[in-house]
């Protein structure tokens, strides 16, 4: 499995994944009101213009989710800011649970959150003393699960991670 390691000094981040070439249509004006310092994508791509269209918004950090096969991105991403590191990887839960495997190279990499994707279910979490963060999906609805991406703000060493409805613009908490 590829990893690629990045120092980064993004302080507001934000995570988008599986777009499957097809972001919602607000998500670019979303994103540009957010002003993040970096954007996260945790896979399932698609077409590589969505990583160019995100790019003009804030630098891109991407991984390689199952339908990328043909995309030369990495597998896992390590991304440090000083105080905090961040490992993405597109499939690292297996429902509300922390794969072992991913929780292993959690670990491995010094860690504190993990990004996936994959499921399309928004989700926060914390196991094995890791916190897990799925951006959900901005990319065409699956079943009844809402369209959002994630937001990650770290000030001075606190770690907020919230989600944003892509349909309404507004904070998006489960039902």
């Amino acid at each position: 499995m590829a990893t690629t390691h990045h120092v980064i000094s993004a302080q507001r981040i934000a995570c988008v994944a599986d777009t499957h070439s097809a972001p919602h249509p607000r998500t670019h004006e979303l994103l540009r009101a957010l002003a993040p310092d970096a954007i996260i994508h945790a896979g399932d791509i698609g077409d590589l213009a969505v990583l160019e269209d995100l790019n003009k918004i804030a630098p891109v950090y991407a991984v390689r989710g199952n339908i990328d096969t043909r995309v030369g991105l990495p597998d896992v991403l390590v991304l440090e800011n000083g105080e905090l590191r961040i490992l993405v990887t597109h499939i690292a839960v297996a429902g509300p649970r922390l794969r072992a495997d991913a929780a292993k190279l959690a670990r491995a990499e010094r860690a504190q959150l993990v990004v996936c994707g994959h499921s399309h279910v928004p989700f926060v979490g914390g196991e094995r003393g890791i916190t897990v963060f799925n951006p959900g999906s901005i990319g065409p609805r699956r079943f009844t699960l809402p369209i959002v991406f994630g937001t990650i703000d770290i000030t001075s060493g606190r770690l907020r991670l919230a989600h944003v409805d892509c349909e309404t613009g507004r904070a998006w908490t489960p039902p």
